[in-house]
């Protein structure tokens, strides 16, 4: 039961962040144990976290109507802030042109975001303009019926053939299975879960990825990648679970590229495709960026 400060958990944990919560007369940490005999303290407060407008960031629009935006996220870039001084985010820059976006969802430093993408990917991002539109996507993305379609740049050589436990081969395609959990000892990373753990933090949860091979460059593969499931670094963990990391990738053991930032890796959502309240079944194409785009050609 929640009662008190925090009606939710998401204020809750921004009550955290924001240092407004002490044990013992000390900043209380995320995620921390409360005994019974601690004494917890929440300042007094009615300010929340508020995105704060950056007009100076650049901006690709790729769709707009009046329940939604489609933003081309460029690589590198996270997609919203994770404290109310930052200013260089994607959502920063959203808020800047759509005001109205910052207050519609349920995280303040998060506005109308209905996805994330990592930092190091690019792609189709979408955005809700308006509460009710927020929660119906939400609820579509979780359930499935959003279609999300990326490119990747892999290393060695997939030709669809690959057929051994996890990850089974359909008409071409690879499909993989595996379920992916939280890295016990790296807050950073996510692993392959182990299925017949009792340990629900080492099964992990269920995800399913379907990759296709599209051509050679090189010494690596072009992929076509629709996760069917929205685990977090669900498609890098997956291929590189099947000894193919993605170029520049190198969290999860991906060749080094020159060609790219640091951080960046050679993954982009291509495309999407949704219902929008306001026009409907649509589906929307994020152009490669300049970066991807030289590598392969």
């Amino acid at each position: 039961m929640r009662t008190g400060f925090a009606p939710s958990r998401s204020v809750a944990q921004e009550l955290v962040e924001r240092g407004l919560v002490r044990i013992n007369g000390r900043r209380s940490k995320k995620s921390e144990i409360v005994g019974a005999e601690d004494r917890v303290e929440v300042a007094a407060t009615n300010r929340r976290a508020v995105i704060e407008p950056n007009a100076d960031l650049p901006l690709e629009v790729i769709h707009e109507d009046a329940a939604v935006i489609v933003v081309n996220k460029p690589g590198g870039m996270p997609c919203h802030p994770l404290h109310a001084d930052e200013r260089d985010t994607v959502m920063n820059a959203v808020v800047a042109r759509f005001p109205d976006i910052a207050t519609v969802g349920e995280k303040p430093l998060e506005g109308g975001l209905v996805h994330r993408l990592d930092n190091g990917t690019s792609g189709a991002l979408l955005i809700a303009r308006n509460r009710g539109t927020f929660e119906k996507l939400r609820d579509a993305i979780r359930a499935g019926r959003i279609a999300r379609r990326y490119e990747a740049l892999v290393a060695g050589a997939l030709d669809g053939k690959i057929q051994v436990d996890g990850k089974i081969q359909v008409d071409g395609k690879i499909q993989i299975d595996s379920p992916i959990a939280h890295h016990l000892k790296n807050a950073r990373k996510m692993v392959i879960g182990d299925p017949s753990s009792a340990n629900p933090k080492r099964a992990g949860r269920a995800a399913s990825t379907l990759a296709e091979p599209l051509r050679r460059v090189g010494d690596f593969t072009l992929l076509s990648v629709a996760p069917k499931t929205g685990s977090r670094h669900q498609i890098r963990v997956h291929l590189a679970s099947i000894g193919h990391p993605i170029v520049g990738d190198t969290l999860y053991g991906g060749p080094e590229s020159e060609a790219l930032a640091h951080g960046r890796f050679w993954l982009h959502l291509c495309d999407v495709a949704f219902d929008s309240p306001a026009v409907g079944h649509l589906k929307v194409t994020a152009p490669l960026p300049g970066d991807l785009k030289k590598l392969i050609d």
